[in-house]
């Protein structure tokens, strides 16, 4: 694709008025989603964010979320996520066909960025994020009540999968891993009845808590958030694994992989005890940490991965997932030990 020509269209649908000066990609080149500064001639400047990955109706559907998210979220917050343009009161979105190429550009304010937390946090660090983030799921949780409503289920992705594995069997590999995968689809829908989840509760999860995705202020506060692509409406316990990376020991790496263990550190633990003294957790819901790993592996990695990840890294993290990631994730999660760390029952 030109990805500047696709630019410079969406821009003319949004306001012809004004000219494009420069187009330069800032992208992180991990995904296959990518990222523009525009520049205009007056010296203005916009971010536009273009993707491929996935379906534009889901795309649409979570940025228009993510925006009334936005608008609602009351102080400390209600400037902490970075805002799409809204044209005739709604967001922005230019959907691109030409041929075989289907993309859609979202243009976004230019996020301010306070400060950036260290690659490997201390403990005070670890302890002001936990109270930090169970701050901010409070926050939305009481705005959920009054977003659009989302198609997306965690049901729904991971019967997509089996679909998937029931046409396309090739796609995914040898038919024992195709077995493997099957099998662990229907242990993640078997134990989903095990957990109470009709208590959990539904709200806006981000899930990609990448060290670079957000930043915080002077006393380490939440301060920006930016990074949409995994966004959904769901449970709280979805953006816990990617917490449990940015607080491990090892810290923020370059070349990265996606391990259930930092789930059991007690880093991740000294975290947990932080944010529930804030937005108290439940047993159910740290037993599910176990699922949602699980979840996350199956529909980002495997089913999503080589349509999401740059191709290095889609094949990498797809063949870790079969030797690695799900082996583990019923052999090396205790949640009986991170349910006493909390003294719940």
């Amino acid at each position: 694709m030109d990805y500047p020509v696709i630019i410079q269209k969406a821009w003319e649908g949004y306001d012809a008025s004004k000219t494009i000066k420069a187009i330069e990609d800032i992208s992180a080149m991990v995904s296959t989603n990518r990222v523009f500064k525009v520049t205009f001639t007056d010296d203005d400047i916009v971010i536009a964010k273009l993707s491929h990955f996935g379906k534009f109706e889901h795309f649409k559907e979570d940025h228009r979320i993510i925006q009334a998210v936005s608008n609602n979220l009351l102080y400390p917050f209600e400037n902490f996520l970075s805002k799409s343009l809204l044209k005739n009161n709604r967001v922005y979105i230019y959907h691109y066909k030409f041929k075989q190429d289907d993309a859609w550009v979202v243009f976004y304010n230019p996020t301010r960025i306070f400060d950036r937390m260290p690659r490997r946090l201390d403990e005070d660090h670890i302890r002001k994020l936990g109270q930090q983030v169970g701050k901010f799921h409070k926050a939305c949780s009481r705005v959920k009540s009054v977003l659009p409503k989302s198609s997306k289920t965690l049901r729904t992705d991971i019967y997509s999968l089996m679909h998937q594995l029931e046409i396309n069997e090739k796609k995914f590999g040898s038919a024992m891993q195709v077995d493997f995968l099957r099998f662990h689809c229907e242990t993640f829908l078997r134990n989903r009845s095990k957990y109470n989840m009709s208590s959990f509760e539904i709200i806006p999860v981000f899930i990609d808590w990448n060290i670079g995705n957000f930043s915080v202020d002077q006393n380490l506060n939440l301060y920006s958030r930016w990074d949409y692509d995994w966004f959904r409406m769901s449970y709280r316990i979805l953006d816990f694994y990617f917490l449990s990376r940015v607080v491990s020991d090892v810290g923020d790496r370059t070349v990265f992989s996606y391990g259930i263990k930092t789930l059991m550190e007690e880093r991740f633990i000294m975290f947990l005890q932080e944010y529930h003294e804030v937005n108290p957790l439940t047993a159910n819901e740290i037993r599910f940490l176990k699922e949602a790993y699980r979840f996350f592996i199956l529909n980002y990695v495997i089913k999503d991965g080589k349509y999401f990840f740059s191709d290095q890294y889609a094949k990498k993290l797809q063949a870790e997932a079969f030797d690695l990631y799900l082996p583990s994730v019923d052999r090396d999660f205790d949640a009986d030990k991170i349910i006493k760390a909390l003294n719940l029952s």
